[in-house]
């Protein structure tokens, strides 16, 4: 490879959490070295990187800590609960990396940041709550919660009631200048984590936080366009992406076009709860100046970007 490449790699939730292994610590930390063998291969190549991470998991549990010490301790919102776990999510990262890199004598520093994504105070998102964080109540709980704490509550299936609150889209990285510098002299950048700490701008143009989630794809995406990346890549627990999906006529998609990608997003191949976010992140990466973005297991974030697994989707 000539020159220096950016690549954005977005980590997906089961990257430090595994749903089918108990979630200690431990764990997390084994399955976190697990995850990175991928960015390790592009960081050997002498990509530059910038690392993000989902925090579905490890949110819900902060939230629950803080329902669980209700009385006896400060209530925490939720943008403090999503800082919390970037920066605890974004040690063990930066430690695994750090570790696995000096072993591999490959000589990159690493770094974790604490972002901001600011979002629009009126985004139609915001009167359309749809993403449930926390745990399950009972329909008398949900009631009384939403009278006396205000919250949105909605039932989730079978298994009772939740709080959801909404996901607006991010506009801006907050820390967009810091994480380019540094991208730029090759250190080794996670940030992101959890999709950002959403915050909008008040009245007084200061900036403040809201209670709300980000899509981490979304907001990879746009970390991936303010720092001028060339690729991005989305890790998640599939090889590929498919079109009829769980269909007798499921296809596998090895390399497409924006155009294409977009043509069967039309067609509804990719629903809101699974593929769909990750294919408008790689749409608006694409149409905003990326050249290429690849979603594949973790394993295969190298190989993904050399043609060699994965589905890539590039540029007309």
């Amino acid at each position: 490879m000539t020159g220096h490449k950016t690549a954005v790699v977005a980590l997906g939730g089961n990257a430090i959490t595994h749903p089918d292994r108990e979630d200690t610590i431990a764990n997390q930390f084994a399955n976190t070295r697990a995850a990175l063998d991928g960015v390790v291969q592009l960081a050997r190549e002498g990509y530059h990187l910038v690392i993000t991470h989902g925090n579905g998991p490890q949110v819900g549990n902060a939230i629950l800590r803080v329902e669980l010490a209700r009385g006896r301790a400060p209530i925490l919102p939720l943008g403090v609960c999503v800082a919390d776990t970037e920066g605890g999510m974004g040690y063990m990262i930066e430690q695994s990396l750090q570790n696995r890199l000096r072993a591999e004598n490959i000589d990159r520093p690493v770094v974790t940041i604490i972002t901001q994504m600011l979002i629009h105070p009126d985004d139609p998102a915001i009167n359309n709550p749809t993403k449930y964080i926390g745990q399950f109540y009972t329909e008398e709980e949900a009631g009384r919660f939403a009278s006396t704490r205000g919250w949105q509550m909605k039932p989730d299936g079978d298994r009772g009631w939740r709080r959801v609150v909404p996901s607006p889209a991010p506009c801006h990285t907050v820390e967009a200048e810091t994480i380019k510098s540094l991208v730029d002299k090759g250190t080794i950048v996670i940030a992101g984590g959890g999709g950002g700490i959403p915050v909008y701008i008040d009245s007084n143009g200061n900036y403040e936080g809201f209670d709300a989630v980000i899509d981490k794809d979304l907001a990879s995406a746009v970390i991936g366009e303010e720092i001028g990346a060339d690729f991005l890549s989305i890790l998640t627990s599939v090889d590929r992406v498919a079109v009829n999906f769980g269909k007798e006529n499921q296809k596998e998609l090895d390399q497409v076009t924006l155009s294409e990608i977009k043509k069967y997003h039309r067609e509804g191949h990719f629903p809101p709860g699974s593929m769909g976010p990750k294919i408008d992140a790689a749409i608006r990466f694409l149409e905003r100046g990326g050249e290429m973005v690849t979603i594949t297991s973790f394993d295969n974030a190298g190989k993904a970007i050399h043609g060699e697994a994965g589905t890539r989707i590039v540029t007309d």
